[in-house]
């Protein structure tokens, strides 16, 4: 007897909950980043799952980091986008591209639904 399990995981809308430049729409977040960035990095990436400090590698790896936790949040939502812009976005406006995937976190939270099936195949 060999049991199959699924899991299928259904996602939110395609694009982002926000735009680059949205500031305004969450003020914290907007605060955090401007005062104490590193810290809102750390903490982004730590929501995403991934090690905290990861975003202090940045400076060494030419924003290798936040080009990665960009493709990684963008993946995991379903938003549309590629590699080539989440690099673009990165280079272009920093700060912004970290603000809105902090934004992006916090609006999603746990808007992903999972469903899991279990099939006993008998032989």
């Amino acid at each position: 007897m060999a049991v199959q399990v699924t899991t299928v995981t259904t996602q939110g809308s395609s694009a982002w909950t926000t735009g680059l430049c949205d500031c305004c729409s969450d003020m914290g977040t907007c605060c955090c980043g401007f005062w104490c960035f590193p810290c809102m990095q750390c903490q982004t990436a730590s929501q995403h799952g991934w090690c905290f400090c990861m975003p202090l590698l940045d400076p060494l790896a030419c924003f290798a980091v936040s080009c990665c936790l960009r493709q990684s949040i963008r993946e995991r939502h379903g938003i549309h986008g590629s590699c080539c812009d989440d690099c673009l976005t990165v280079w272009c406006c920093y700060p912004c591209a970290w603000c809105q995937m902090s934004r992006e976190l916090k609006n999603r939270g746990h808007t992903s639904t999972t469903v899991v099936t279990q099939q006993v195949l008998r032989a």
